[in-house]
Formats: C-alpha cells, sequence, structure tokens
C-alpha cells in the first residue's frame, strides 16, 4: 500500500515537473513583453506628447488595466475552453497588441499606442494565471516550489524584454521604438508552440464526497486571505508606482541616456526573479508570512537607496531592492493565498484577486507620471515607507495568530 502510494506520488510530481517546466518555458517569453513595455512605454509616451507630459504613463497604465481585464478573460475562457486554449489565446492576444502598438507608433497616435499596451496587458493578465496554474497541477509539497520556478523563469524574461527594446528601438528609425513592439510578435507565437504540448490536469470538481465550495465573500473575508492579498496588493502596487517612474527620472529628469535607464530595468527584472529558484525552499523553511515581512524591509531598503542620491548608481541599486522585495513578498503573498481555497473554489478566489490586484496596479502606474511631473523622484520614494509599516503590522498578526496552533 505503501509502495503504491509513494508510485503514485512519484507519478504525479513527476507530470507536475514537466508541466512547470513548459509553463516555465511560456512564462519566460510571455514575460518579456511586461519589461519590454514598461522599460519604453512611459518614455515613447512622452515623446508622442505634444502637451500635458503627465499623461505619459497613461500607456503603461494601460497596459495594466488590461492585466486587470486579462484575469477577467483567463477566469471566463478556463471555464469553457480549458486552461491550455486559454493561455494559447493570451499569447495571440500579445502578438496582436505587439503588431497594433508599432502601427500606433508609425502614426505618432498616443491613444492608440495606449490602446495597444492595454491589448499587450491583456495577454500579461492571462500570463500571470500560469504561476496558480502550476501551483494546482502540483501536488501541495511541490506548490511552493512550482511557484517559485514559473517566476523564476522571469530571468530569461528580464534579460529578453529590456535587450529588445535595446536593439530593435531603432530598427525602423526615426520611428523609434517600433522595432521593439514588432519583434514581440514572433515572441508570442512561439509560446503558442510551446504551450500545444501542455497537458494539464482537470482541475478537481466538487463531488457527494467532497467538501462543497464556499461563497466567495466567507473565502475573502479571512484574516489570512485578507493579509495574504493585502500584502501582495502592497508589494506589486509599489513596484510598480516606483519602477515606472524610474525611467522617467532617469532620463528626463538627470539627462541619463535611454540603454542606462533600460539597463536598470533590466537590472530590476533581474532582481525581481532571480532570487525566485531559492524563495521556494527559504518559504518552505521560514514560512511565507515571514517570506513577505523580509520582502518588505527590503522594500525600505531600496527607498533609503532611493533618497541617498540621483547618481546612476542610486538608481540602479534601488531599483535591484525593489525587484528583491517584490520577489519576496509577491511569492510569500502567493503562496498565503493559495493556501486559502479549496481546488474547486480556484477560479473564482483567484479570478478576484488579480482584478484587485491589478486594478490597483493600473491606478499605481498612472499615479506614477502625475506624482513625478508635479513633486519628483524623491517624493515619490516617500509613499513606500507608510504601506510597507501597514502591511509589516498586518503580516506581524497573522504570525502572531499562528503561532500558537503551531504549537499545539
Amino acid at each position: 500500500m505503501d509502495s503504491a502510494g509513494g508510485n503514485g506520488l512519484e507519478r504525479q510530481l513527476s507530470a507536475a515537473k514537466r508541466n512547470v517546466f513548459l509553463l516555465a518555458g511560456a512564462q519566460a517569453v510571455l514575460g518579456s513583453a511586461a519589461p519590454l513595455s514598461i522599460s519604453v512605454g512611459a518614455l515613447a509616451g512622452y515623446q508622442l506628447l505634444a502637451d500635458d507630459k503627465s499623461l505619459a504613463t497613461a500607456p503603461i497604465t494601460g497596459f495594466n488595466i488590461g492585466t486587470a481585464l486579462g484575469a477577467i478573460g483567463i477566469a471566463i475562457l478556463s471555464r469553457f475552453l480549458g486552461r491550455q486554449t486559454a493561455f494559447m489565446v493570451g499569447a495571440f492576444l500579445g502578438a496582436s497588441g505587439g503588431a497594433l502598438a508599432a502601427i500606433a507608433l508609425f502614426q505618432a497616435n498616443f491613444w492608440l499606442f495606449a490602446f495597444a499596451l492595454m491589448l499587450i496587458g491583456v495577454s500579461g493578465g492571462f500570463t500571470q494565471k500560469i504561476r496558480f496554474a502550476a501551483a494546482d497541477a502540483s501536488p501541495s509539497l511541490y506548490k511552493p516550489k512550482a511557484i517559485s520556478w514559473i517566476l523564476g523563469a522571469g530571468i530569461i524574461s528580464a534579460v529578453i524584454g529590456p535587450q529588445l527594446a535595446i536593439w530593435a528601438k531603432d530598427v525602423f528609425a526615426p520611428v523609434t521604438f517600433a522595432g521593439t513592439f514588432v519583434a514581440l510578435v514572433p515572441l508570442c507565437l512561439g509560446a503558442i508552440a510551446i504551450l500545444a504540448f501542455l497537458k494539464l490536469p482537470e482541475m478537481v470538481k466538487a463531488t457527494a464526497h467532497s467538501e462543497p465550495a464556499r461563497p466567495l465573500r466567507e473565502i475573502v473575508m479571512t484574516q489570512r486571505f485578507a493579509t495574504g492579498m493585502l500584502c501582495g496588493i502592497g508589494t506589486y502596487a509599489l513596484m510598480t508606482f516606483v519602477m515606472t517612474g524610474a525611467p522617467l527620472a532617469m532620463v528626463i529628469g538627470c539627462g541619463f541616456p535611454t540603454e542606462l535607464a533600460t539597463l536598470g530595468i533590466q537590472w530590476h527584472v533581474l532582481a525581481m526573479f532571480g532570487p525566485s529558484f531559492f524563495t521556494g525552499m527559504i518559504i518552505a523553511r521560514l514560512g511565507a508570512e515571514r517570506v513577505v515581512a523580509l520582502g518588505l524591509v527590503t522594500l525600505m531598503g531600496c527607498a533609503v537607496i532611493a533618497h541617498m542620491g540621483i547618481e546612476l548608481w542610486n538608481f540602479w541599486a534601488a531599483l535591484v531592492l525593489l525587484g528583491i522585495g517584490w520577489n519576496f513578498g509577491f511569492i510569500g503573498s502567493t503562496a498565503i493565498i493559495a493556501s486559502t481555497y479549496r481546488p474547486q473554489e480556484a477560479d473564482k478566489v483567484q479570478g478576484f484577486h488579480d482584478i484587485i490586484l491589478f486594478g490597483t496596479v493600473a491606478l499605481a502606474s498612472f499615479s506614477s507620471g502625475k506624482v513625478f511631473t508635479t513633486l519628483g523622484w524623491s517624493f515619490m520614494n516617500l509613499f513606500i515607507w507608510p504601506v510597507v509599516i501597514v502591511c509589516l503590522i498586518l503580516i506581524g498578526l497573522l504570525i502572531l495568530r499562528s503561532r500558537p496552533a503551531s504549537a499545539a
């Protein structure tokens, strides 16, 4: 009996690892759209605007709104078409958005460009579901590691996205950045080919012998879910707020070349995803709550470095700490969220979570341009402190509440 059970677990692990490998490949390719769009989106928007330069980050806001809409779209399509097909649809939307963004740049049409980035963002919303798909297709003991490997694939994204932005920026000169978005098209089509080999297990449905699905309100009102979601939102919103403003601060505010700003974003994205290969193991050892706390403290370090000056090293070091803080905070928060729902509750809980998350992130990206143009880079970084302090209090209360249960 033990042998049969062991063999069954081994088969589950083998299938999970195969799926995670393919999902990580798709994540690496599709994930490059985000650093590519963010590293040049605000700069491209700035050059297209004639008057109100504070709207320069509106295309990035469009990207983040699209990501929120994508969270709804993937939930609906997954129910009717299955996750594999839904992911392929999302990749196709990314290719379409890249082509439309290039057309908008050729036409010097700011709002068409913002809409194109929203379409790329919708594809990004589909991509965000990959981490949950990997976790849901894995045994409990492999879930944290599966999430880490998916996000770890972002290392490749961190290289592909910014390097494409640099390499293809002037391919269609004098139309700057058009080549960057054209290059996104074959990437997304390649991801479709990778996703075609997936064999995801069907989501478990409630039966007469299983616990019934709970109402969404009951799940989201628990302390564990609320803390995980609020800490994830706080971490992600702060990261987006600072990251979106950084290229503008470096190029427009301080006169650094576009290439140095793009490389700064590359180091930031590497820092976002690089620790992911170890974050799962750290979570297994310390617990997701303590890893979230570690990420929040790292964000404080980002604020300190940013306040120290406006030299190139200040920007790059702050962006690296911002990425590491996001990694610990967001992966830890995702692990907390993943432990709060039953398999048959997954789609509605994940959809609710991502809609709120990326809706807030969209607001953060839009306000980034406004705050930068009116108050400056140094003031932007002051926003880190109150958000981090509130999240640390919430995660501390969750740790304190879990101690008696662990001791018992």
